[in-house]
């Protein structure tokens, strides 16, 4: 799947995490369990130290954006 398919399946609530987690400092305990769950299962979040971090996969999906975004 490419990264824009894979950006338009994606809710408000997991764009929200992806975001967050390109900060610095991102506070993981305010990240919704759901889609964070689902951006794991999809290869765009993976563990380091019981921490999501953003896959390469995920920054690409981040970069690409989705077409749906953009007409918002």
């Amino acid at each position: 799947m490419q990264p824009t398919e894979i950006a338009d399946t994606l809710d408000r609530f997991q764009w929200e995490a992806l975001r967050a987690l390109c900060l610095p400092s991102p506070d993981a305990r305010r990240l919704n369990g759901p889609a964070v769950a689902r951006l794991l299962k999809e290869d765009l979040l993976e563990l380091h130290d019981d921490r999501p971090s953003l896959t390469a996969k995920g920054r690409r999906v981040i970069v690409c954006g989705s077409p749906l975004l953009w007409n918002s």
